[in-house]
């Protein structure tokens, strides 16, 4: 499938430079610009072609919200996901009505975030690989969105066979509190990999994380499974 460009507008370059990151990880997805204001981003409306948003509302020179009223009326044909640490209902309710398709609350997840562009992706598939769809494709399309299957892809380098092997090392591990180390002389996995895995399944929620200091002082690195990590494994195995 074609590449989807995508313009970040978010006035702070160190968030701005997280979510080019964050876009970087998920397959089919391409940071083509960035700007800081609402009329930066109408500039590079007016000179490019983009296919989605990622929009900020909160900016010190302009209102997301504004400028995702601009486009709608201006009749650009370019999609929008609003990422704003802006939760009050009206902010939510306009971003909405005015055809965001998605809506991200500051701070989020990063599998929060891969949900939502996989989401627009499959929605993208079915629109370029379409002129017509039928009930049953429309159906699977509303589910994808609603459900946030985010078990549909993992991140690049990771598959599901072997997370499955790590979390039933994980479950048989007789120890409250394990180390990279433990998983993998119980799974046979190397202990790099195994690392990788646990990193992941910890920002996923699955895991928590502490630090363990030896006789020697060198903290080590211990995970436990978190409270609710067994309800959100199943998500992804």
């Amino acid at each position: 499938m074609t590449m989807i460009k995508v313009l970040i507008v978010e006035d702070d370059p160190m968030v701005s430079e997280m979510n080019k990151f964050y876009l970087q990880q998920v397959e089919g997805f391409r940071a083509e610009g960035w700007a800081s204001s609402a009329d930066e981003a109408l500039n590079l409306l007016a000179k490019n072609v983009y296919d989605l948003i990622l929009l900020d509302i909160y900016m010190k020179e302009s209102n997301g919200l504004e400028l995702l009223s601009e486009i709608r009326q201006s009749g650009l044909r370019v999609d929008v996901i609003v990422i704003s640490a802006a939760s009050d209902k009206e902010s939510i309710q306009e971003s909405l009505q005015n055809g965001a398709v998605d809506y991200l609350i500051k701070p989020f997840e990063f599998s929060r975030f891969r949900a939502a562009l996989n989401g627009y992706k499959e929605q993208i598939r079915l629109f370029r690989s379409r002129n017509q769809l039928n009930q049953s494709e429309l159906d699977k399309l509303s589910r994808f969105k609603h459900e946030r299957k985010v078990s549909q892809e993992l991140p690049k380098g990771f598959t599901r066979q072997t997370l499955q092997n790590v979390w039933r090392a994980v479950e048989s591990c007789a120890c409250e509190l394990f180390s990279a180390e433990d998983i993998s002389v119980l799974s046979g996995i190397s202990r790099v990999s195994v690392g990788k895995y646990l990193v992941e399944l910890m920002e996923l929620g699955v895991l928590e994380m502490d630090r363990v200091y030896g006789s020697v002082g060198r903290p080590v690195q211990k995970y436990r499974i978190a409270p609710n990590g067994r309800s959100l494994i199943t998500q992804y195995i």
